[in-house]
């Protein structure tokens, strides 16, 4: 989102001289310096966001939703449900989720990482009464954070553009992609005959979450100037440090 000029140093671009014949007049100097083609964006860039505009509105319809809707639910929830349980209940979640993480630490080749879903899974499954528990982390086993946003990024597929959607969280279309191929893989969405019930359980997910982050969320809009530049920078950069791992 930087501008021509956004360096700061005005400089004009250096122009190339070419050699002349002994004899030769130098040329006349020109006035005005040479124009410079302005640069395209590049889709490789770190921060490719061509539907900024957009992004800004449906940024701002989220915060819209989270302020009026998903925060009050959240803080009701929370009033309900003390907040040892609702770690009990992201843990279940959690250990749900080691389908899509060893699928693409498979997909990746990391051995290591597909090695240590499949054992926090048993142990977690068991020794954690269901996943109840992270029971793993005291055999210091940590989950791997493998999804197939990233298995595409390794397989050289590109970002895309930057993209913000109503009730969805950031992501490019290359992430985007992979938020529907995880779906599929998590076995959240095998839960009853309908889609409906799938549908109630990210529901649930989801408001588990917002009341165990409700003070972080907090803090995050209140020190922040520019929340939507800060969350899209911050998005990117992560994804592309997590890719490089």
């Amino acid at each position: 989102m930087f501008g021509p000029g956004a360096d700061g140093d005005g400089a004009p671009a250096l122009i190339a001289q070419t050699e002349r014949a002994p004899g030769q007049p130098e040329p006349a100097p020109t006035d005005k310096p040479q124009p410079v083609p302005a640069e395209k964006a590049d889709p490789e860039d770190e921060e490719y966001d061509p539907f900024e505009k957009f992004n800004e509105r449906m940024f701002d319809v989220n915060r819209q939703l989270d302020r009026f809707v998903l925060k009050p639910i959240a803080q009701v929830y929370r009033v309900i449900v003390p907040e040892p349980f609702e770690v009990l209940i992201a843990n279940v979640f959690d250990n749900a989720a080691f389908v899509p993480r060893a699928g693409n630490s498979l997909l990746q080749a990391k051995w290591g990482g597909t090695a240590r879903e499949l054992g926090r899974f048993l142990i977690n499954s068991t020794l954690g009464i269901g996943g109840l528990f992270d029971a793993a982390k005291y055999w210091g086993i940590e989950k791997s954070r493998e999804d197939f946003g990233q298995t595409l990024g390794v397989w050289g597929v590109p970002p895309g553009p930057y993209l913000v959607l109503p009730l969805m969280e950031p992501m490019t279309i290359r992430d985007g992609i992979g938020r529907g191929v995880d779906a599929a893989m998590s076995p959240l969405t095998w839960v009853g005959p309908t889609w409906w019930m799938s549908l109630i359980m990210r529901g649930a997910e989801m408001v588990n979450d917002r009341a165990l982050n409700i003070e972080l969320f907090q803090g995050l809009e209140e020190s922040v100037v520019d929340l939507y530049s800060a969350v899209r920078n911050g998005y990117l950069r992560r994804r592309e440090q997590m890719i490089k791992e």
